[in-house]
């Protein structure tokens, strides 16, 4: 049975990941709702830490947009990437399984992390928006204590 519901969803989806590849935060940031259900898998308490301040509470489009810029700035463009194992769709809702791999510009430390996308699609715009990441491998990329610079972790 053919959902048109599922199409719109693994299309906007799609798109998303075309847009995140191309880093332009300004067109990544409009596929999203005015108001976004937004979380990262960091613990609530923390509004943010200085080596990863991308890594907060958001919830406009403007901080999406916000939020795309912050990883640009903090990571090595050049040592970048991000394989999509899986895009599962149901309706509304699709989670996209992945590896990232990125270098922390700061510390020069490469790492990867896995990670489960989980956004919801209304009227073609992504209204949640929930990543479930290797956290610790992100924190120890950009501690400048732990570890030697272009170590991958």
């Amino acid at each position: 049975m053919n959902d048109p519901g599922a199409n719109t969803t693994r299309a906007v989806v799609e798109e998303l990941l075309r847009r995140i590849g191309a880093g332009d935060p300004d067109a990544i940031a409009a596929l999203y709702a005015p108001v976004t259900d937004w979380k990262l898998n960091w613990p609530e308490h923390e509004h943010g830490r200085p080596a990863t301040p991308w890594i907060r509470r958001r919830a406009t489009r403007a901080d999406a947009a916000e939020h795309f810029r912050e990883i640009a700035r903090h990571h090595v463009p050049e040592q970048v990437g991000t394989v999509i194992e899986r895009i599962l769709v149901d309706g509304a809702d699709a989670v996209v399984l992945g590896e990232i791999r990125q270098t922390a510009r700061y510390t020069g430390r490469a790492y990867r992390s896995r990670f489960a996308l989980h956004v919801t699609i209304d009227d073609g715009l992504i209204v949640r928006y929930h990543v479930y990441e290797d956290s610790l491998a992100v924190a120890r990329a950009f501690d400048a204590q732990d570890s030697e610079p272009g170590h991958v972790v």
